[in-house]
């Protein structure tokens, strides 16, 4: 696995070694040992989460707080998605500030994401799936959203915002302003 480091605390570009031929590919997705010597991470993942998106489909920006705050491994099975963080750590020199990639199936990059990152997706291709991996349980109540249209987070989501298909709760994300005062 090769790893690429951003300028963001732990935040991880993970591309896998694959091996094809003529009979298809395979490579591993994860191996703790191997992760953790080329990251210096050692994420202890209890839960995996798939999801199915259709063209347009904006996902987020979510995270948890407090002590169900979760550490995510995220990747693209089918399709192709802008994936995007925001830095909600107060104490690093990054927070605020926002972080995007392709994630796609023909790339099969990965996101390692730390614990105080607000995440979520944009499908740009008729359809994505979804995969990611979490160092802890979904908690309703320690969820929160962040408005993926906040001006102060300046995201290019690389689709005009007409395309967008967004579920009710993510209509009623707070900007960063009113979010970081809940924190």
């Amino acid at each position: 696995m090769e790893v690429q480091f951003t300028e963001f605390k732990d935040l991880i570009i993970c591309n896998p070694n694959v091996f094809e031929d003529d009979r298809g590919y395979f490579y591993e997705s994860f191996n703790l040992q191997k992760f953790s010597k080329a990251t210096g991470v050692s994420p202890a993942f209890v839960q995996d989460n798939q999801s199915r998106s259709t063209f347009g489909v904006l996902r987020g920006l979510h995270f948890q707080v407090g002590d169900m705050a979760q550490s995510k491994l995220v990747r693209v099975l089918e399709g192709e998605v802008l994936d995007v963080v925001v830095d909600m750590r107060k104490e690093e020199p990054t927070f605020g500030k926002s972080f995007s990639i392709m994630l796609t199936a023909a790339n099969r990059r990965q996101l390692y994401i730390p614990h105080g990152f607000a995440h979520g997706f944009l499908t740009l291709s008729s359809a994505a799936t979804f995969f990611y991996k979490c160092d802890n349980y979904y908690d309703k109540a320690s969820e929160r959203g962040l408005a993926y249209n906040d001006p102060a987070l300046d995201i290019n989501w690389q689709l005009e915002e007409q395309d967008f298909i967004l579920s009710e709760k993510d209509k009623e994300n707070l900007n960063f302003e009113a979010l970081i005062k809940t924190l």
